[in-house]
């Protein structure tokens, strides 16, 4: 009888023991499985976290890049006309691409003609072009301004000073190529575009043997200055993503580029340019892409030709709107480019140079090409000719004709 009160005295002791020991060991499980259910969670967010910020980290923006813009008497005379006596108006000459160039993202061109608005306007062989032009540029959506080239000192000194103060004073757009100063020049000159900042550099290889006068400030780049050229885009390369290059140099109506283009963009590119535009020739140039030592690519117009012009050559007469892609991936600081094509454009102007205006080669045909001046001194002058001529200077792969 004690013996069987002795037993059942100690199950309760046995029951219990093993509750507590099956609880602590469920809880220790639970907890675990908490435990590790957690770290799974934070480890699932941060991955994702990871991921969005490296997708944002990708950025891209659609370029547009044109020639020059080279504003003869015919075209002022024109815009005064359209005027009606109040000042002149360019609308008409650049209403057939205004579109391509508002919709891209951002848009170069080289500013031919110097504009100092204190002087009257004048053409070849000394050109100055109306303030009216400036703002129809600007109004049409380009946001650089290249204006080093071989006319920049048609004014001297004092016109090149009130051209950059032009520039400077109109909203949204970054001029590249001329300076106030030395501090001025060696400055990164940037301007950004769907949070990526695009850095400038303007240069020219020839002023028509025109120079600034001893002790000026003004400054400018010549090809010839190699130290200044590198050091000015190494200082841009370290606050922009894209280092985009101006540079006006070549031979005139050569539709080849010379060893030394070829050269100083190979320089530039490895230097630090992503992008290089070039101008001068007056006539298409070809296209490439250059592998940069970092794994990207940088693209080289030697020449886009004329943008607006008067002059009277089938050759002359054709230029090309450049479009295509900058991809930036910000964590790798990786710059590439994609989808570059050129859009053939076509300047028209009737045989006794009237009714100046600009086509995309889709806009244009065969009657207009009938009628105009270019039939003077090319008699070929059709859309026939100007494809095939295109088609021999533009890789296939970089032309578009639709």
């Amino acid at each position: 009888m004690n013996k069987k009160k002795r037993s059942f005295s100690r199950i309760p002791i046995y029951i219990l023991t093993f509750v507590v020991a099956t609880s602590a060991a469920f809880l220790s499980t639970y907890n675990d499985s908490k435990d590790v259910n957690k770290y799974a969670n934070t480890n699932t967010t941060v991955t994702e976290t990871e991921t969005e910020t490296t997708k944002a980290e990708i950025l891209k923006a659609s370029f547009v890049a044109v020639g020059d813009n080279l504003i003869h008497s015919k075209l002022y005379e024109q815009a005064k006309e359209r005027a009606g006596g109040n000042g002149y108006d360019f609308k008409a000459l650049y209403q057939n691409v205004a579109d391509d160039i508002k919709n891209a993202d951002i848009a170069s061109i080289n500013q031919e003609t110097i504009i100092a608005p204190s002087k009257p306007p004048s053409t070849y062989p000394m050109f100055n072009s109306p303030p009216e032009l400036g703002k129809e540029v600007v109004n049409i959506g380009f946001d650089i301004i290249n204006i080093a080239n071989n006319h920049m000192l048609d004014k001297g000194a004092s016109g090149l000073k009130e051209a950059i103060e032009f520039w400077h004073a109109q909203e949204g757009v970054q001029l590249t190529g001329a300076y106030l100063n030395e501090t001025e020049m060696l400055k990164p000159e940037t301007i950004t575009r769907n949070g990526i900042v695009f850095g400038l550099v303007g240069m020219t290889e020839l002023t028509n043997g025109l120079s600034l006068p001893s002790g000026s400030e003004l400054r400018y780049l010549n090809t010839a200055d190699v130290t200044n050229i590198r050091k000015k885009i190494e200082l841009t390369k370290e606050v922009a993503d894209v280092v985009v290059v101006n540079v006006h140099w070549g031979n005139e109506y050569s539709t080849k580029p010379s060893d030394t283009q070829k050269a100083l963009a190979r320089k530039l590119v490895e230097w630090g340019a992503d992008v290089i535009i070039g101008h001068h020739p007056h006539v298409l140039q070809t296209i490439e892409l250059i592998t940069k030592m970092d794994g990207g690519t940088a693209v080289v117009a030697y020449s886009l030709g004329n943008f607006v012009s008067m002059q009277n050559t089938g050759p002359t007469m054709i230029g090309g709107m450049l479009k295509f892609n900058v991809i930036v991936d910000k964590s790798a600081k990786l710059v590439t480019v994609e989808d570059v094509k050129l859009e053939p454009l076509v300047m028209h102007h009737r045989q006794s140079y009237l009714n100046g205006r600009l086509y995309k080669l889709s806009q244009y045909s065969e009657e207009l090409a009938a009628q105009s001046t270019a039939k003077i001194k090319t008699p070929a002058f059709s859309m026939d000719y100007i494809k095939k001529h295109v088609k021999s200077i533009i890789p296939e792969e970089f032309l578009k004709l639709n």
